[in-house]
């Protein structure tokens, strides 16, 4: 701001700091959500992906007497720091910073979160041909304490992971029903030849019964151990579908649909099934200090959905009411 604009500014009235509340007290959270932001965000190595985030950001209001706080210099020093660095641990724990610094005597706290979709392009299962799949995340840093007694920070992320789940029981009583119409098809037959028995199989008296699959989707959300390094996003995403096996597809010719109805088959999943799966990889996972992960899948068979939840339970941080963490959605 040159000479004459600070004077301009300084003729300006300015509430905030010059009006008292009629009612004083301390407020936990103070500031801004839905904040639209492009942002920049390492996939760990030396690639970046542009993406357009929703942030949320705030402080605390430890001053009973201050009447708000300066919610333009939130704004200002989000766009500034996002603009001229890449999202980071690093990043975030500075833009933290400089939303105390710019709040002396009025916070203490100060918390960003950013929504945004990761776009990745992926190979298909067999074909050479590849596709798009957006994957939603959620990044949450927060900076505690005082200047004097140190700052405390802390990082979480989350993600969303699409996959399809067939029902074992479903298999079970379809593989049951296939078998009685074989029995029925080939009652006076006491040796069905081969080939009789494999064109049986390739017709449509084959598949008599069809097991019951759905699109799931698993909500990950971890807190991390304070770091310098990129966040582990696409590493965490594709350890999870690797774990899961069925992760949805975006090009898909016909060996593509195959080789899906293949992995379908070979890893049938009660929504137990995958709970378990993911709570494997973030229990392996060394920089993972807690988390809490939800498996829904959307039953085909009911009109209602089939969940399961596991969580490290270290912290109180992810506790949940309805079985959503505070803080999932604003």
């Amino acid at each position: 701001m040159n000479p004459p604009e600070q004077s301009k500014a300084a003729l300006l009235p300015d509430i905030a700091n010059e009006a008292r509340p009629g009612v004083a007290g301390r407020l936990d959270w103070v500031g801004m959500n839905q904040v639209e932001i492009p942002v920049r965000v390492q996939l760990g190595n030396s690639d970046e992906a542009a993406a357009q985030a929703r942030a949320t950001v705030f402080v605390n209001l430890i001053d009973p007497a201050a009447r708000g706080i300066h919610m333009s210099r939130l704004y200002l020093l989000l766009e500034q720091t996002l603009a001229e660095n890449a999202l980071s641990p690093c990043a975030l724990r500075r833009v933290l910073h400089e939303f105390l610094e710019s709040h002396r005597e009025l916070s203490d706290r100060a918390l960003i979160r950013l929504d945004f979709d990761l776009l990745v392009r992926r190979p298909a299962l067999v074909s050479e041909h590849h596709g798009w799949r957006r994957y939603p995340v959620s990044l949450i840093a927060e900076l505690n304490g005082g200047e004097f007694r140190g700052r405390e920070f802390r990082m979480e992320m989350a993600v969303q992971v699409l996959y399809s789940s067939t029902c074992p029981c479903s298999a079970a009583l379809a593989r049951q029903l296939i078998q009685q119409q074989f029995d029925t098809d080939f009652a006076a037959v006491r040796q069905p030849p081969k080939e009789a028995v494999r064109a049986w199989l390739g017709g449509e008296q084959g598949v008599s019964a069809t097991p019951h699959s759905q699109r799931s989707a698993a909500d990950v959300r971890v807190r991390l151990t304070p770091s310098f390094e990129a966040f582990p996003l696409l590493e965490l995403i594709d350890r999870l579908e690797v774990a899961l096996q069925t992760a949805v597809q975006a090009a898909v010719k016909r060996e593509d649909e195959q080789a899906f109805a293949r992995l379908n088959g070979a890893n049938l999943m009660f929504c137990e099934d995958a709970a378990r799966r993911i709570r494997k990889v973030l229990d392996g996972d060394e920089r993972i200090v807690d988390f809490w992960a939800r498996c829904r899948h959307f039953e085909s068979l009911h009109p209602h959905n089939a969940v399961a939840i596991v969580t490290k339970g270290l912290s109180n941080g992810f506790a949940p009411i309805d079985g959503t963490p505070a803080g999932w959605h604003d």
